[in-house]
């Protein structure tokens, strides 16, 4: 079976020609990686533009929907699952607050903490979001077999573990 030539086989023969003394097979999966996120951002970007959402948007908003009735976390729990700091976050909540996708309250536990919860609007908006970018992704790897996407999110998987669990660092000169 002949397989297809990608531009990633065109640079690292090129660079085979040039450099033959090293292994270039690291780019021939890593490259092909980063080339498949460009398609994806803009396939995400394209998801979220038609649902009237930025992409931070989308992060804080799918994270309240994700969690669920009454669709509501603390700020806290906002920042451990978007990534961000503490002002940052801030400034998205009141941005949506703005916008009217998302509203604080007072916790009921906790008179003191508040929380933040999506609006009907908000989840609207999200749930369509989320239909979008489902379709879109589906046609991103619209090539692949089932077996073929399940074991290529295994190995994914396998490669992110790796990273969650020790921080990648240069090897010693």
């Amino acid at each position: 079976m002949t397989t297809a030539a990608d531009e990633v086989d065109r640079i690292v023969g090129a660079w085979g020609v040039q450099r033959p003394d090293l292994d270039f097979s690291p780019l021939e999966v890593l490259s092909r990686v980063d080339r498949l996120s460009r398609h994806l951002d803009r396939a995400r970007r394209e998801a979220f533009r038609r649902s009237e959402l930025e992409p931070w948007e989308w992060d804080v908003l799918s994270a309240l929907r994700r969690a669920g009735e009454p669709f509501q976390l603390s700020p806290k729990q906002l920042l451990q699952q978007t990534l961000v700091s503490s002002g940052t976050m801030t400034n998205r909540i009141d941005r949506l607050v703005g916008r009217r996708l998302v509203h604080r309250e007072s916790d009921p536990a906790d008179g003191r903490s508040i929380l933040v919860t999506l609006t009907d609007d908000g989840r609207t908006r999200v749930d369509a979001a989320i239909t979008r970018l489902v379709d879109a992704e589906a046609l991103l790897l619209d090539s692949l077999s089932r077996t073929d996407r399940d074991r290529l999110a295994g190995l994914l998987r396998k490669l992110s573990l790796g990273f969650d669990v020790a921080p990648v660092s240069p090897p010693a000169p």
